[in-house]
């Protein structure tokens, strides 16, 4: 269903339908679902819905059908599972104001009616699960007051089970049954609206009506919590199939008219327990019947289509299992019809008159088994019991346990229980319990719930008839839901109950493979030159052309009339392979194509390119060269008129000249006197100019040697120019801190938030560990990776990495010091934001869990080792073992992220103690753990042992 709705199209309309049907699931799966031995989500009823589409394929709504809700699951449980998922949701999920007006409380053992054994399953969250039904009821379409009436009914059927009755002998010496405590039944009674009374007669007296006669009966203890359970059944039993009709409601399409319907079959699967009752009989009835039509539909279809396309091929002989549902369903001597025979017999009816009656109709069936036969082949077989019988179905041989038939098949309610409910002040009950309606009393028994399945499972079957089938098999690899676990018998019996193995049977006997010729030929015409790229005759034409061409062996495959047949798989895969290196080939082509193709274009562009290239130079050459005859042509003028004017002034010049003389006489004596104040001047201020022209020059001249002397931009490169005169000593050095700080910026802002957050890690290393520690230096060039061991994707993490909600900020495996011997053992050390975890490396389960807050210490050596303490806060849950000392190669990272974690997280610093001696606490004593010079007899691996109860030596090579 996620499947159609990811496919189908988009719009407010289509996705409203789309969501509805989806969150149908949630609910239904609450109220009818339950944990059981084999699963914790199984399904204890079946649902068919059809799924409706318009023209385009988008769903229009759809309706849902459930057969056979498991309603003896209400009040009593198989051990080990549980009761319906929905009572556990709502204890741990709904909020303490809805618990008080359901008048709950959230301890399971409280209510009888829910098994303690198994009320908490690991990996299911009840609370989020009942959030999310709420959510889906509401998407759906339940109004507020219908989800809270419902909720209602749920709380009544948990606290009818709380009700308890104690005998009480009347005056004519027949005994009574009696509530013992009447506060459980008032409280039902204010959460459904029924008169407290009317439900209390309800529970001590019967009713029996025959023709105009009443006759009203007292009820013992037994047939007290009898009606009881009987009601408990009932209610939930017809709340479920108001849910299921209130769905179709809401989920209904709107329009008239329907373009296409899709069946989605979910059903319970065949069931074999170690104690199988009359939920098992009809669900394995139904499997059978299930089976029935895959035969039909699905071998005898394989070998008719060989008869329609005119295929030779032999019989196989499969089974057909119509005699066992015969056995269970045949009107005159079935199963079924004697079990109805017997629960309307009048007289003494138990489960031991059914199971003689059985015995003496099926007595000679092939299929029915029991040591009570009076022919019984079976009178030795000390595994099948006297009160069992034995049913050999198709998917293998299963034992039933005739204790609970009847009753189970009767599913009788009272009378004046259901008039009791039918005056409820509560609309959903009241609606739920039309016979309890005194205007409509109807004399005639209700039909028994196996002839309510058989009617159900015959409109399925009549139903799937109609559709064109498709069937999904899912086969567990193990009962232990483990990965990498495959048992052989478990699948081989599974194939074998599914039927899989006759449609192989029928498969090898016949032809593997087949497929219309036009569709063959169009994906394998490519193999032939006659049939590539297109063949024009007709279509089975062109396969044998091609099946020809191609050598294949005639005895592997057969023309149909319409369809090629392939007997063996691999001459469908010789095909596929031949198809492979042929669509290599033409991509080889299509790619050679291709690159001629664009060697031309890009040819041609660079010819039209050469062409505009060589026009636009010409223009130039042409532009220059009249630039350079236009200025000849100038410079040729400009002298012919300088020749003209020179003539001219020569003829003015004598003129001029006597003019002058006197002029100039003058001016030279007032020039005579400037000279000599000017002398005077530039005697005093020539040094000083001179100095500061020549410092401007070499300054000058200093910059631009810099600039083409200025080293990389490598915040890590020493190189720097020499200084070229010493009284710039001071401008080189502030110009290389300068240089520095910028070169220092730019590289900075390259950097990422992630490695700046790495650099950060790093300085923070540098701080607390450089020449303190003689291992810090080896981690210098080493990433900080800090998840080493990949929680999240390692399968063998999963379950650990489930139970982790936080980030991970460190994932390795240290080394664990014994305290008694000094040897270490492996664990899975987990650093997250709030905690510090310590798992088991082998299967994940986590051994400790530390909160931030209460480590104050980490103690560690100078020397080159990765032994490291952890002090816990005295006091502390986690310090009741003492502190711990483990071993770890990658201690500077697992060191600096604690203690940068811890800082962020509580604001507070661990103290980071570095010493070769030291003491750790553990449980009641301190030890001093003293680091030593050792011999390298082991490699460089530290070695630790416990001389004394006072001394751990930890030998360092």
């Amino acid at each position: 269903m996620s499947y159609v709705a990811a496919v189908c199209g988009k719009g407010a309309e289509v996705n409203q339908v789309k969501e509805q049907l989806l969150q149908s699931n949630p609910v239904l799966e609450a109220f009818g679902n339950a944990k059981t031995v084999r699963n914790d989500n199984s399904s204890r009823f079946g649902k068919y819905m059809d799924i409706e589409f318009d023209f385009k394929g988008d769903p229009l709504g759809g309706v849902i059908s459930n057969y056979l809700l498991e309603k003896s699951r209400v009040v009593k449980q198989p051990r080990g599972e549980r009761n319906f998922h929905v009572f556990y949701q709502l204890l741990s999920g709904a909020s303490e104001d809805l618990l008080n007006k359901l008048k709950l409380d959230q301890d399971f053992s409280k209510y009888n009616y829910l098994s303690l054994d198994s009320a908490k399953v690991n990996g299911v969250d009840d609370a989020s699960n009942f959030r999310t039904v709420r959510n889906a009821m509401q998407i759906v379409g339940f109004m507020e007051h219908e989800t809270h009436s419902v909720l209602e009914v749920v709380a009544a059927v948990l606290k009818l089970g709380n009700i308890e009755f104690k005998p009480e002998s009347r005056v004519n010496g027949q005994d009574e049954s009696k509530i013992k405590d009447k506060n459980e039944l008032k409280e039902i009674c204010e959460l459904t609206g029924i008169d407290q009374s009317v439900l209390e007669r309800a529970f001590s007296f019967r009713t029996v009506e025959a023709k105009q006669e009443k006759v009203s009966t007292t009820l013992n203890v037994a047939q007290a919590y009898y009606a009881r359970d009987a009601l408990a059944k009932n209610l939930y039993s017809r709340l479920f199939s108001w849910l299921v009709n209130r769905i179709n409601e809401s989920i209904k399409a709107q329009s008239k008219v329907r373009k296409k319907v899709m069946g989605v079959l979910d059903i319970y699967g065949f069931e074999i327990f170690e104690e199988n009752s009359f939920e098992q009989f009809i669900i394995n009835y139904c499997n059978e019947k299930l089976q029935q039509i895959f035969i039909e539909l699905t071998l005898k279809e394989e070998q008719e289509e060989y008869i329609r396309e005119g295929i030779e091929w032999t019989h196989i002989e499969y089974f057909n299992n119509a005699i066992i549902c015969d056995l269970i369903e045949n009107n005159q001597n079935g199963i079924l019809a004697m079990l109805d025979e017997e629960c309307l017999r009048p007289g003494t009816v138990t489960d031991d008159t059914f199971l003689d009656k059985l015995n003496q109709v099926c007595a000679t069936h092939q299929h029915f088994e029991s040591r009570m036969c009076k022919s019984s082949r079976f009178l030795n077989d000390t595994s099948l019991p006297h009160s069992c019988f034995r049913i050999q179905h198709y998917a293998g041989k299963v034992m039933y346990e005739v204790e609970g038939f009847v009753d189970k098949n009767n599913d009788l309610l009272y009378r004046d229980l259901s008039q009791a409910m039918w005056k409820a002040n509560h609309g959903l009950i009241k609606d739920m319990f039309p016979e309890g309606n005194p205007a409509k009393i109807n004399l005639k028994r209700p039909p028994t719930a196996g002839s309510q399945f058989k009617a159900s499972v015959s409109t399925l079957m009549k139903n799937l008839l109609t559709k064109n089938p498709n069937y999904i098999r899912c086969i567990k690899p193990n009962d232990k839901k483990a990965a990498h676990i495959f048992n052989d018998a478990l699948v081989r019996h599974q194939v074998r109950y599914l039927g899989l193995l006759e449609n192989v049977r029928v498969r090898r006997a016949g032809y593997a493979f087949r497929q219309p010729y036009e569709p063959c030929l169009e994906r394998y015409k490519m193999l032939c030159q006659q049939t590539w790229p297109h063949w024009k005759g007709p279509a089975r034409a062109g396969v044998e052309v091609l099946l020809n061409d191609l050598e294949i062996p005639k005895e592997e495959f057969s023309f149909g009339r319409s369809k090629i047949f392939i007997r063996n798989p691999r001459t469908l895969f010789r095909l596929e392979e031949l198809r492979k290196e042929r669509l290599e080939d033409l991509a080889t082509l299509i790619q050679k194509i291709y690159r001629g193709w664009k060697c031309r274009t890009r040819f041609l562009l660079m010819k039209r390119s050469q062409v505009v290239v060589a026009a636009w130079v010409r223009r130039y050459l042409q532009q220059n060269k009249y630039k350079r005859i236009k200025s000849s042509t100038i410079v040729v003028q400009s002298y012919a008129r300088g020749w003209k004017a020179r003539k001219i002034l020569r003829e003015l010049k004598y003129q001029k000249l006597c003019n002058e003389a006197a002029t100039t006489i003058a001016a030279y004596w007032h020039g005579t006197q400037v000279r000599r104040e000017y002398r005077k001047f530039f005697r005093a201020n020539a040094g000083k100019k001179i100095y500061e022209f020549t410092v401007q020059r070499i300054m000058q001249k200093y910059f631009l040697e810099m600039k083409n002397k200025v080293p990389s931009a490598s915040p890590i490169d020493n190189n720097w120019p020499t200084r070229p005169f010493l009284f710039l000593d001071a401008t080189h050095k502030e110009l290389r801190r300068l240089f520095h700080l910028w070169r220092c910026k730019k590289y900075r802002d390259q950097f990422t938030e992630q490695r700046k957050f790495i650099y950060e890690e790093k300085l923070e290393a540098s701080e607390l560990f450089k020449e303190r520690k003689s291992l810090y230096p080896a981690s210098v060039g080493q990433p900080f990776q800090g998840d080493y061991l990949e929680i999240s994707k390692t399968p063998k993490y999963k379950k650990l990495s489930d139970a982790i909600e936080d980030k991970i900020i460190i994932a390795d495996i240290v080394s664990k010091i014994n305290r008694a011997n000094g040897k270490g053992a492996a664990r899975v050390f987990l650093l997250t934001k709030g905690n510090v975890i310590i798992a088991d490396h082998k299967s994940g389960q986590i051994k400790l869990e530390v909160p931030l807050g209460d480590v104050t210490k980490v103690s560690m050596s100078s020397q080159s080792d990765g032994f490291f303490a952890l002090h816990l806060k005295e006091g502390s849950a986690a310090a009741s073992k003492g502190d711990f000392l483990f071993s770890n190669d990658h201690l500077i990272e697992m060191a600096t992220k604690l203690y940068r974690t811890t800082l962020m997280q509580t604001k507070q610093k661990i103290i980071i103690e570095i010493a070769d001696e030291f003491l750790v606490q553990f449980k009641q004593d301190k030890v001093c753990v003293k680091f030593i010079q050792g011999t390298q007899k082991n490699g460089n691996i530290p070695t630790c042992k416990r001389k004394n109860n006072r001394l751990l030596e930890v030998a360092v090579p």
